[in-house]
């Protein structure tokens, strides 16, 4: 159970504006992540505009993306995490077998180079904050500058947001 109530369009002093952005970026819903964020209307309104020019406005491909969340998720130990964006990376094309296979991507044949060169980089992220150098130069050797910075921002970002699941125990909807 999260350690602080839901906010809604309801609670009272919440900003109504900023609940309907969040609503439209999310296709007309909240999720208990929002529900949270929304006891602070700055940090939810800079929330969907990072989160949402990472999800959207980027050139990284979405497969890729999502690989990256999603192999985050499985680090931090941070279902909420997982439990949205598998059917993202679903619907990007990833198939049911990687995400399967992505808890041991190292020991599986499913991933190509520049999948397998990725996930290194999200794991030196994500486990160790500073990236060595050879795995840096691996990485790079695949994407444009704007293609790395998007590719970092990503990591760190879905670092963020699982770090803040976490801390409050946020759980995944009740469908």
């Amino acid at each position: 159970m999260a350690r602080l109530p839901f906010v809604d369009a309801e609670t009272p002093g919440v900003d109504a504006e900023l609940v309907r952005a969040v609503q439209e970026r999310r296709g007309g819903t909240l999720l208990n992540l929002d529900r949270q964020l929304l006891h602070s209307a700055p940090i939810a309104k800079g929330w969907n505009t990072y989160l949402g020019s990472i999800r959207t406005g980027g050139i990284v491909d979405g497969g890729l993306r999502e690989l990256v969340i999603l192999l985050v998720a499985i680090l931090n130990r941070a279902p909420y995490e997982f439990f949205q964006h598998a059917p993202v990376a679903l619907a990007e094309g990833v198939p049911q077998a990687k995400l399967d296979a992505l808890k041991n991507w190292r020991n599986s044949s499913l991933f190509t180079p520049k999948e397998r060169h990725v996930l290194a980089y999200t794991e030196e992220m994500t486990l160790h904050v500073q990236v060595a150098q050879p795995v840096f130069d691996i990485v790079r050797a695949h994407f444009s500058d704007r293609e790395l910075v998007e590719l970092t921002a990503t990591i760190a970002a879905y670092n963020m947001v699982s770090r803040f699941l976490e801390a409050l125990q946020i759980e995944p909807e009740q469908n």
